[in-house]
């Protein structure tokens, strides 16, 4: 087994259980920031697919062990690989990354948990547009935090360091020293 793949599913695991421990921090029911913190990283680190895996294991890991509706797979797993999408098309811009996460989980995600919370979690006397705010709000807090952390890591040049080491396609340059 490649060095760089233990290393891959290491850091995956802790992005799970990091995603798992700081879900409840800034979380009302229909917002969770610290999640698109998550599908962001994950996304630029790794690529839109295992952001995708890492939003579903969390996600089910939190309606599992803390009761959570099925918001939290509706409400991650579009942006996570949104995120991861827009992020590879725009080679590298974290910006897009943060749009991703903004469009795949505020409006994607929040539309389609219309229907399963109505129909299958029985919360009746919804809109299709209920958790559009909700959702959009948490993901511009969490989009915030997150681009604030990448761009840091992308100055110091760890981020591209970071994803050479986890075998990702690297985008990011490494900055440039001002003497």
């Amino acid at each position: 087994m490649k060095k760089s793949h233990v290393l891959k599913m290491v850091t995956m695991a802790f992005m799970i259980a990091v995603g798992v421990v700081i879900s409840p921090i800034l979380r009302i029911e229909g917002m969770c920031p610290m999640s698109s913190l998550i599908n962001i990283t994950c996304a630029v680190l790794f690529g839109p697919w295992y952001a995708l895996g890492c939003a579903v294991i969390i996600g089910i890991i939190r309606m599992t062990l803390m009761g959570i509706p099925p918001l939290a797979l509706t409400g991650a797993v579009f942006g996570a690989a949104l995120s991861g999408i827009l992020y590879r098309i725009s080679n590298g811009k974290l910006i897009f990354a943060v749009l991703g996460e903004v469009i795949g989980t505020g409006i994607i995600g929040a539309v389609v948990s219309y229907p399963i919370m109505t129909f299958l979690w029985g919360r009746a006397g919804l809109t299709w547009i209920f958790y559009i705010p909700m959702f959009t709000g948490a993901t511009l807090m969490g989009g915030a935090i997150a681009l604030l952390f990448l761009t840091a890591l992308q100055r110091g040049g760890t981020l591209i360091k970071m994803q050479k080491s986890l075998g990702a396609k690297i985008y990011a340059r490494p900055a440039k020293v001002n003497l």
